[in-house]
């Protein structure tokens, strides 16, 4: 039976693996559903503690998400992947959120991914840029499903968020 579990989770891993070269974007609303796709140097995966380890310019896929980061370390519970891990030399994140709208990027030098919750937590040194604002914090988590950006803690004053607002460019007159 550990031997079917284990072959099993290896054929889904190697199907995530080849399937990146044929990854087209979904549609966005269904980011959710999309499997997840990994690309790295290295791919390890410790059956008895059930995670598998990723090193080496590590790009993570799912439908419109886009992850690059050094390290991804995946944690699965009943065979699915609970929470995703990012770390590096700031790990860096694209989303398009809708049909026709401008991305949504950020980076952290900690990310942390819960694909069922559509939550995304980037930690230290954490920016996320939309349209003309840039958030700043030491924590901020993103809705992926909402496009939803929440900064900073509300227990510390000591940790602020730094937003800029920047007024759209005026079309030049003719």
């Amino acid at each position: 039976m550990r031997q079917n579990k284990k072959t099993a989770i290896a054929c889904r891993l190697l199907l995530l693996l080849c399937g990146l070269y044929g990854v087209r974007s979904f549609a966005l609303e269904s980011d959710s559903d999309q499997p997840i796709i990994i690309d790295s140097n290295t791919a390890t995966y410790d059956d008895k503690a059930a995670i598998s380890t990723y090193t080496g310019n590590v790009i993570s896929v799912q439908g419109s998400i886009r992850v690059n980061s050094d390290k991804l370390v995946v944690y699965f519970k009943d065979g699915e992947a609970e929470k995703l891990v990012f770390t590096g030399n700031r790990a860096k994140f694209k989303q398009t959120p809708s049909e026709g709208a401008e991305d949504i990027t950020g980076e952290a030098l900690t990310g942390e991914y819960y694909p069922k919750k559509n939550l995304l937590i980037l930690i230290d040194e954490a920016t996320v840029w939309q349209g003309n604002g840039t958030y700043s914090s030491k924590l901020i988590e993103y809705d992926i499903k909402t496009s939803l950006v929440k900064a900073g803690e509300k227990l510390s004053d000591s940790k602020r968020v730094h937003v800029i607002l920047k007024p759209k460019s005026k079309e030049p007159s003719q």
